[in-house]
Formats: structure tokens, C-alpha cells, sequence
């Protein structure tokens, strides 16, 4: 297939990645206005078992047989509608891939190379993550915030910063594209994972909740940092030893760089404060969101925004 078509199926594998993350995101959003609560706190949870699965678990003895509105149990339909999702979630997850994979045949190089591609790689890693995450734990409870996150990205992304298909500057013709970038998308999904949790964790209210308790959500959130962390250290190391390669330097103060290091430092110290400080609960969400606000900076805001060595990412 020339290479023109592979893009304009690229081009037709986001649009429909799109509309199965929104149709994906409404059928979670069901699941989680119509479904069972939760306690407000793990130990008011008491011996409620742990659900699992797109069906559910029992019910909280703290929430009683009636639910949170005090009437009848969930409607059956809240559970079908959870599994419809996450069936359309991994379609669009399909869909995204498909269009990355398209999108590198077309321009005969791996596709990290413009903030276009950028975002949809990110997108897909956010994906992934979450999906990944509820092939062992039941967090489907975040699959409407982070499918409609994938679904304004892409938008987003098409919108504001297409760029055509077509060759790359000589310093993006290197292997360490696939190395740093793709290590850099990989621990900005886990991050966007974590990022909408901690928003989850400080709009969660006490009592019965749609929404799991706050031990669990910060949980959640801090498991994914952990992953993300090192892969993000892998990332800035594999970027200094790319712009040696590329520039003769390994570390020149780029407004790139600078906030790369920002963004360590900042989830560095969200960690080092859990293990050291014994942070936990609104303090630590906090730290971790303000080290959240840095990577968003760092991925969309320093390209956009800033002039520097890596601006052959800006929009196209």
C-alpha cells in the first residue's frame, strides 16, 4: 500500500480510536453513577469482599442491601453496561494501535517524531496502562475519566497538531528515538494513570461514594508512580546520552531538559516524602499533582510554548 493511503488509514484508525473511547466512556460512566457505592474509608469497609471483574463484587455490608440511595440494588444493566465498555475500551485501544502502526509503515521510521505523534503515543500508553492495571485489579471505577482523557488527547491532537506524514530532521534519524521517546511515552501513561487518581482522591467526599475510598485511591496512585518512576529516570538518562550523539553534549539547560528534570525531582520527592516523612493522604496527593502539573508542562507546554533544541516537536 503507497505510503499516502497508510497515512489516511492512520488518519481513519484515530478517528475511529476516538469515537470508541467516548462511546467506551459513557458506557463506564454508567456503570459507575448506577452501581454499587463504597464506604468512605478501608476500614469502614470492614470485611467487604474486594470486587473483581467487569461484574462487581458483593456488597459492603456498610452500604446495606439497598444500595446508596437506600432503595433497590443496582440495576442488572450497570453491570453489562461496565463490560460493553471495556470491550469498546479495547477496541479503541486496537484502533489507536492500529494507528500508530500505520502511521510508522507510512513514514518509514518509528513514530514519536512530532508532538502529533507524541500524543497519540501518549494516549495510547494511558490506555494501557489502565487497562493493563484492571487485568488484575478492578479500577474500572477510572475508566470514564481516562478513556474521555484519551479522547480529548486525540482530539486534541488532531485539532491543534497534525502533521502531515512525511521525512524528519536529521537528529530524530537515530535509533535512540525508539529508546528515549518510546520510555518517555510508557511512564507519561503510568503518570496519567496516577495524575487522575489523585484528582479522584481530593474530590472524593466521606461516606458511600461511587467512588472507591481514599486508601484505595491513593494506592492505586502510588503503585502506578513507582512503575513510572524508574522508566522515567531510564527516559532522561537515554535523552542525555541521545543529545551527546546528536548535539556533542550531554546536558546543556534546553527549556526540554530543564523540565524533564523538573518533573523527576518533583515525583522524586513525592516518593522520597512516603518513605521517608511517612506521607500519606491529601498531602502526598498534592505533591504528586503538582508533579503531575510539571509533566503536563514538560509534554505539551514546553513544545508549544518555549523555543528550544527539541521545538522540531512543536506543531507541524
Amino acid at each position: 500500500m503507497p505510503a499516502e493511503q497508510l497515512a489516511e488509514v492512520s488518519d481513519l484508525f484515530i478517528l475511529a480510536a476516538v469515537l470508541l473511547y467516548l462511546l467506551a466512556m459513557i458506557g463506564f460512566a454508567l456503570d459507575l453513577a448506577f452501581g454499587r457505592a463504597h464506604p468512605g474509608t478501608a476500614a469502614a469497609r470492614g470485611r467487604e469482599p474486594v470486587a473483581v471483574g467487569a461484574g462487581g463484587g458483593a456488597e459492603s455490608p456498610a452500604a446495606g442491601p439497598a444500595g446508596i440511595e437506600g432503595g433497590a440494588a443496582p440495576p442488572t444493566w450497570a453491570s453489562k453496561a461496565a463490560l460493553v465498555a471495556l470491550l469498546l475500551g479495547w477496541g479503541a485501544w486496537a484502533a489507536n494501535l492500529a494507528a500508530i502502526v500505520t502511521r510508522g509503515l507510512a513514514v518509514e521510521r518509528w513514530p514519536w517524531a512530532n508532538m502529533y505523534e507524541f500524543v497519540v503515543g501518549i494516549c495510547f500508553a494511558a490506555v494501557t496502562a489502565f487497562l493493563g492495571t484492571h487485568l488484575r485489579y478492578n479500577v474500572r471505577f477510572l475508566g470514564p475519566f481516562v478513556m474521555l482523557t484519551a479522547a480529548l488527547g486525540l482530539g486534541f491532537a488532531v485539532k491543534f497538531l497534525y502533521t502531515a506524514a512525511g521525512p524528519v530532521v536529521p537528529a530524530l534519524n537515530s535509533y535512540w528515538i525508539a529508546i528515549h521517546v518510546s520510555a518517555a511515552i510508557l511512564a507519561s501513561g503510568l503518570f496519567i494513570l496516577a495524575g487522575v487518581t489523585g484528582v479522584l482522591y481530593l474530590v472524593r467526599g466521606d461516606g458511600l461514594s461511587r467512588l472507591p475510598s481514599r486508601e484505595d485511591l491513593e494506592r492505586v496512585a502510588h503503585r502506578a508512580i513507582v512503575l513510572a518512576f524508574p522508566v522515567w529516570t531510564f527516559a532522561v538518562i537515554a535523552g542525555a546520552l541521545w543529545a551527546d550523539k546528536a548535539w556533542g553534549r550531554y546536558w546543556g539547560w534546553d527549556p526540554k531538559e530543564v523540565w524533564s528534570f523538573i518533573t523527576w525531582v518533583a515525583y522524586a520527592a513525592y516518593l522520597h516524602a512516603r518513605v521517608t516523612a511517612g506521607w500519606r493522604g491529601r498531602a502526598a496527593t498534592i505533591v504528586q499533582l503538582v508533579a503531575f502539573a510539571c509533566l503536563l508542562f514538560n509534554l505539551v507546554g514546553v513544545n508549544i510554548f518555549i523555543t528550544g533544541l527539541h521545538s522540531y516537536a512543536d506543531v507541524g
